[in-house]
């Protein structure tokens, strides 16, 4: 069976908690339970099981050195560090998201969100940013699709493998 995928659409409770999919908390029960929150530049949150999140940030093999060496370092530090948190899916299926997570991603206690799988994790998005993010991906297809059909068709193109007969 596939782990997070799917996309579930779910309510934020006036405490800011959201209530995951049966699915879902499945999916990080087989990998310990343990979450790690983490707002995303695209204006969305991720939560992702500890394991995976760790193995993203083990990218260096000596951060402490590198650190002390490169601004761009440190600014990634800053992003991941401040930006990320441990939390535990409750009893109950909930995870909380802390208020300046909810205000980066235009999540409000008490609305609505879409929870989608990204297959090492979910992310959360407020309605009007997924159907937003939905549309550049929408574009971005076409006019890469345009991009690969005009190389088919430019002059030339068969003989170097572009087009066949």
């Amino acid at each position: 069976m596939l782990s997070f995928c799917g996309l579930d659409r779910c309510s934020i409770d006036s405490n800011g908690r959201i209530k995951l999919s049966p699915r879902v908390i499945e999916d990080f029960s087989s990998r310990g339970g343990d979450v790690v929150l983490h707002c995303l530049p695209e204006g969305s949150v991720a939560v992702y099981p500890e394991d995976i999140y760790l193995a993203m940030r083990r990218t260096e093999p000596n951060p402490a050195e590198r650190a002390a060496e490169s601004f761009v370092f440190r600014r990634s530090l800053r992003r991941f560090g401040g930006w990320s948190q441990s939390e535990r899916i409750s009893p109950q299926g909930r995870i909380t998201l802390p208020p300046a997570y909810r205000e980066h991603a235009g999540l409000a206690a008490g609305g609505d969100a879409v929870v989608v799988g990204v297959e090492i994790g979910v992310e959360i998005w407020s309605q009007e940013r997924w159907n937003e993010e939905q549309r550049k991906l929408q574009e971005h297809m076409l006019e890469k699709g345009e991009r690969e059909m005009a190389s088919d068709l430019l002059p030339g193109a068969a003989s170097q493998g572009g087009m066949k007969p």
